[in-house]
């Protein structure tokens, strides 16, 4: 299976450019990036023959390492259980996590991504520290690790150290389940000097910064932030109603609230999550260029609430999709919830449809595709310059069959289930072949003994 980065030519029989579906299109690539795009060519010999093909998309929000938590944090307890109850669970599950079986369910992560068609990654990367807290000879060690999960998949890197210093809001000292995650400013400009020399041999990765929300940072520690990299800032921000009501206690204003009107908020900005917000709130999220990282499986999983995205677009804002918990990585089902939820919100069908109507299908994954792509600091698409990360869908898949351009992407998002992606390609070579990552073998051999070693712990 080709992973090479040299010059090599493509030929896709139908493909989504970003002018629209094209036929018989030549895709030149020089050094993982296109350098020539053509339509309506004939094939020459020696080209690479694909069939339906559309970009790869970005995955703006993960937390790899909540991979190994997936399925065993679903058996209710005796009092009701919340987003609050789960954050224990992880805290627990994070603290018997040592770098080798970080490594290795972070890998799972990343495999599984590419097999759902996302082609880059944004982790949001907080466990820094060894038990109880104490720092790795190596500051960043973890960084590191995740940085070796990318060059073992293939897949694409934004790096999104996250600083973590309090337990809520106006500065309250961490908790004992906290001390993995903590810094103090100086502490962490020294670990994100770490992380750039760590992601640095993978070529195209981008190094962000990731203040993990209003409750652990104080205000002068978030403007600090904001100047430690030029690159993407991502912050969790208004997810669960509890957190608006401490925001309201501790500020007087709700969180979107205090962050658009204390911190120049642009389109270096990824507000993730954002659930509870007000009218006001949406327009200035939309005014300020950032984009909204909505996560429909972790959310709905976590029971969060639902976003209003129809009101967000008609505002003018942007998205994209993020598998943050990985309880289940599926880049079509993270579309398809995104549309359900505001189906039953707002008990319509399409409500998520271009104005003046359209493919939803096609609609929803081009915003996911440019949200991602300004949330991650890496472009995505089609075109000439861009990263040559692209999908190949199964034209033989029985849920593709009957239509064709946008009606492909209908039904990929919302009736294709399993085993619509074909191949995926990461600066124009293979990493997934007949829906397989070529190295899914040995990356499951790894997992499982991994996970055992933490579970028993």
């Amino acid at each position: 299976m080709a992973r090479g980065m040299g010059g090599r030519t493509f030929w896709i029989e139908h493909a989504l450019l970003p002018s629209g579906w094209a036929g018989d299109v030549c895709l030149r690539v020089e050094q993982g990036r296109i350098a020539q795009v053509e339509t309506g060519v004939p094939p020459d010999a020696g080209t690479v023959r694909l069939g339906i093909v559309v970009p790869g998309l970005g995955n703006l929000h993960s937390h790899a390492f909540q991979r190994g938590m997936a399925g065993l944090a679903e058996a209710g307890g005796d009092q009701a259980d919340s987003f609050w109850s789960w954050r224990e669970l992880m805290y627990r599950f994070l603290d018997h996590l040592d770098p080798d079986s970080f490594q290795a369910i972070v890998e799972l992560a990343y495999m599984e991504m590419l097999e759902a068609g996302f082609t880059r990654v944004g982790e949001f990367h907080y466990l820094h520290h060894g038990a109880g807290g104490r720092p790795y000879a190596e500051r960043a060690e973890m960084c590191a690790r995740v940085a070796a999960a990318a060059q073992a998949t293939g897949i694409g890197l934004t790096l999104l150290p996250v600083f973590y210093a309090h337990s809520d809001f106006g500065g309250a000292p961490p908790t004992p389940a906290q001390a993995r995650l903590t810094h103090d400013l100086e502490g962490f400009a020294a670990l994100m000097e770490g992380a750039a020399a760590a992601i640095s041999p993978l070529g195209d990765a981008v190094l962000g910064v990731a203040p993990h929300s209003l409750r652990a940072t104080t205000p002068d520690e978030l403007r600090a932030l904001l100047h430690i990299t030029p690159g993407p800032v991502h912050i969790h921000v208004a997810e669960q109603v509890a957190e608006v009501e401490a925001c309201l206690r501790w500020s007087g204003q709700r969180p979107v609230q205090w962050l658009l009107e204390h911190v120049d908020v642009d389109g270096r900005w990824c507000l993730v999550h954002a659930t509870h917000v007000l009218a006001e709130e949406i327009a200035g999220i939309a005014a300020s260029g950032a984009v909204v990282g909505l996560c429909p499986i972790t959310e709905a999983n976590l029971g969060d609430g639902v976003f209003p995205v129809r009101e967000f677009l008609r505002a003018g804002g942007r998205f994209g999709i993020g598998s943050d918990s990985n309880v289940l990585i599926d880049s079509a089902e993270e579309l398809r919830l995104l549309e359900y939820g505001q189906r039953l919100r707002l008990r319509g069908r399409n409500v998520l449809a271009p104005p003046g109507g359209g493919s939803t299908g096609r609609f929803l994954f081009e915003q996911a595709v440019s949200g991602g792509s300004q949330a991650l600091g890496a472009a995505h698409g089609l075109e000439v310059g861009g990263s040559a990360d692209f999908v190949e869908l199964r034209s033989g898949h029985p849920a593709l069959q009957g239509g064709a351009g946008d009606a492909w992407l209908d039904s990929w998002l919302f009736a294709a289930r399993n085993g619509a992606v074909e191949s995926v390609w990461r600066r124009g070579g293979r990493l997934v072949e007949d829906g397989r990552h070529f190295r899914r073998d040995e990356i499951v051999q790894r997992y499982g003994p991994a996970l055992r070693r933490v579970l028993d712990r």
